[in-house]
């Protein structure tokens, strides 16, 4: 689906999302929101543009959900592979498990106390705008700590 949003620069700019048709209309409503509050995202590209490449796609900040992949770490399956997952601004808002990140070019977003453009924290605007339909953020878990991730069922 295509969703009007601001970047960076503060302009208007069209990205795309692949998401399972059963959270088209939540992802409507919350990218709305979102969108009115003009939260910043660099861009929005589906992730056959950096080829599949998750690690690509993070480096260049790329908001994204479906992506056939595992689990970082893992062998079964992303929540991202059946797109009920979603990825927002990953470079600002990286993966972090003990001394990694991810991406690595995030390191320095690891420091939740930064106030940098796209970062995501607690009681945000678009924490609050996929919790009213029941997403879960990845910045609640307890380890790993995944600020860009939000999905339906909480993994």
């Amino acid at each position: 689906m295509d969703l009007s949003h601001f970047g960076y620069d503060g302009e208007v700019h069209t990205g795309r999302l692949v998401v399972a048709d059963e959270v088209a209309a939540d992802i409507v409503e919350i990218f709305g929101r979102l969108f009115k509050a003009r939260f910043p995202i660099e861009r929005m590209e589906p992730v056959d543009v950096y080829d599949g490449d998750d690690d690509l796609s993070m480096a260049a900040n790329n908001t994204s959900a479906f992506n056939c992949r595992p689990v970082t770490g893992g062998s079964s399956w992303s929540e991202h592979s059946y797109g009920s997952a979603i990825d927002v601004n990953p470079l600002v808002n990286p993966y972090v498990i003990g001394a990694t990140v991810l991406p690595p070019e995030g390191n320095a977003y690891a420091d939740r106390n930064l106030d940098a453009p796209g970062m995501i924290h607690d009681g945000d605007v678009i924490v609050e705008a996929f919790a009213a339909h029941g997403w879960i953020w990845g910045g609640t878990w307890s380890s790993p700590k995944d600020y860009q991730h939000f999905s339906t069922s909480g993994r």
